[in-house]
């Protein structure tokens, strides 16, 4: 008997030299989205990456580690507060590392298993490439993968983490990059008092102001905004005069096609209440002012998206002043705080 077992011994330290016998007895614990009936089809690939508690937990990790940045100080979450639908709270662009100033807004992170592009001018075409461009960014992380790995492998939580969270047990670029998309692809808002009024859940209904906001929007923005996911994911220039301190050319920046020229992706409107301050260079700091924009001060840009066109060749969307009022209203109703309180986002 004692033969067998060490023969046993033996096969096993063949066949999985780097693990531990207490890494060797986890077995993994899948962990299910969250797929919202009034939602979309995913568009991420699960197959290619299932979300486990023990790649969850290590893509947490990663999500608040300091040491994912050149000075090791910015982590992902600092441009990405919880309350705030994971955007930077009051800051107009994004700040990083030694003082630098992006030149752009921090985005929300929510529902991105259904996003088939990241950024605002869709430079990422996959959730597990997306982190990189923040990473990398000498205004924003600093820091090359290499560097970070290297870090990463220095520790012994790590090692073991990593060792847990997938098969082969490296702590490598693409099992970290991996981890952050299994956190992030949980990440899914579907529970305001839009989707429970939506979905006939708790008996929750809307006001007469609500309903009056949410036929303007369906009647005026949801052109663009649309579905339950409040976005076309497509890349619109909505009219706003161009920053002559940023300069900022959007989506023609990557493809460098003149049809591209101020196009941003359009944002879901989803904890829009929250997401503060507004468009891409973080102009608008009130609901009040986009709408204000919309109504009155869009301008010919030279590539304005033909929905904005105005029978008398202006551009914009005409609104009252109850439309606006009604709107925001509504707006208001796709606030889910259950997901801004959500503790399996939270630091530990």
């Amino acid at each position: 008997m004692k033969k067998l077992s060490l023969i046993i011994l033996g096969l096993v330290s063949f066949f999985s030299c780097s693990k531990s016998t207490e890494q060797e007895d986890y077995v993994p614990i899948p962990l299910q989205m969250e797929l919202p009936s009034n939602f979309p089809d995913i568009a991420y690939n699960l197959d290619n990456n299932p979300i486990t508690e023990a790649g969850f937990e290590l893509g947490k990790k990663l999500f608040y580690e300091g040491k994912l940045s050149s000075n090791g100080a910015i982590a992902c979450a600092f441009c990405h507060e919880q309350a705030f639908a994971f955007t930077h709270h009051g800051h107009t662009l994004s700040h990083g590392v030694n003082g630098g100033i992006g030149f752009r807004n921090a985005q929300p992170i929510q529902n991105l298993a259904y996003q088939t592009s990241f950024m605002w001018d869709g430079s990422a075409s996959h959730l597990d490439l997306q982190p990189i461009i923040p990473l990398t960014s000498e205004l924003e992380m600093g820091e090359t993968l290499s560097n970070v790995i290297s870090k990463l492998q220095a520790e012994s939580y790590y090692q073991e983490q990593f060792d847990k969270a997938f098969d082969d047990g490296e702590v490598s670029s693409e099992n970290m990059l991996k981890a952050l998309s299994q956190f992030m692809l949980m990440m899914v808002s579907s529970n305001s008092k839009y989707d429970k009024y939506v979905r006939n859940e708790d008996n929750v209904t809307l006001t007469t102001i609500e309903l009056d906001g949410l036929n303007t929007f369906q009647n005026k923005c949801a052109g663009c905004h649309a579905s339950d996911l409040f976005t076309d994911q497509s890349f619109r220039n909505n009219g706003l005069p161009v920053n002559p301190q940023l300069d900022d050319k959007g989506r023609y920046n990557i493809l460098e096609d003149p049809n591209d020229l101020y196009k941003f992706k359009v944002p879901s409107l989803r904890n829009i209440e929250v997401t503060y301050p507004y468009m891409h260079d973080g102009r608008f700091s009130t609901l009040e002012v986009v709408l204000d924009f919309y109504d009155a001060n869009a301008v010919d840009n030279g590539n304005v998206d033909p929905l904005l066109l105005r029978p008398d060749g202006s551009y914009g969307i005409t609104l009252t002043d109850y439309e606006k009022e009604s709107l925001i209203a509504f707006l208001k109703t796709l606030t889910d705080t259950q997901f801004l309180e959500d503790e399996r986002f939270a630091e530990y």
